[in-house]
């Protein structure tokens, strides 16, 4: 008969160590998990196919109330400084804004939620005569465009940029509205002429 250690038998017949799984708090549920922007056609006119923004988890930014401000740790800073791309996860107890990172898909490019939205409508529809409707959605006129009458950045009335992404479609349903985007901003990139 052969003899085996009892650990030589546990060693072997045992299962691995589980690694302990702990599963990471949802900083920011009340942001979709994805965003669709632009439109395939209007009018019959293509002018331009959908985007898709992805959130990405692990990542998350800061909005400094001012520009120019060093965060040290940053992966990325957009804006002159006043938003801050961090991997991780975020500190609540920051007095600053914070808000999740989106992938623009398929290239994969980081993207921040600024809690802009950039409105069009249909040509010869100014945004003053849509001031009212817009304001019953939820938002408030930050910057009208003089080269663009019908079109202008909008803010919503809470200042709170999950709020900006989750009334898009509130805006949708004002008549004559031909796009709506959220402003995201991104690391500019060289593009090569080919």
């Amino acid at each position: 008969m052969i003899y085996f250690p009892a650990e030589y038998f546990l060693a072997i017949y045992s299962l691995p160590l589980i690694a302990e799984v702990r599963f990471q708090k949802d900083y920011f549920s009340e942001y979709p998990q994805q965003i669709r922007v632009g439109s395939d056609a209007y009018g019959g006119l293509r002018l331009r196919s959908a985007v898709s923004y992805t959130r990405q988890p692990g990542y998350y930014a800061i909005h400094y109330n001012q520009p120019s401000t060093v965060a040290q740790g940053a992966i990325l800073q957009l804006n002159q400084g006043a938003i801050a791309v961090f991997s991780g996860e975020p500190n609540q107890s920051q007095k600053n804004t914070l808000s999740p990172i989106y992938t623009l898909e398929p290239n994969g490019s980081l993207a921040v939620p600024t809690g802009l939205v950039f409105i069009r409508f249909a040509e010869g529809v100014d945004v003053e005569s849509q001031r009212e409707a817009i304001n019953k959605a939820g938002y408030e006129v930050e910057q009208t465009l003089d080269y663009a009458p019908h079109a202008a950045w909008l803010r919503p009335q809470s200042g709170n940029i999950a709020d900006a992404i989750a009334g898009i479609s509130r805006l949708k349903v004002i008549p004559k509205v031909e796009n709506i985007e959220p402003q995201m901003l991104m690391e500019r990139g060289l593009r090569l002429e080919q």
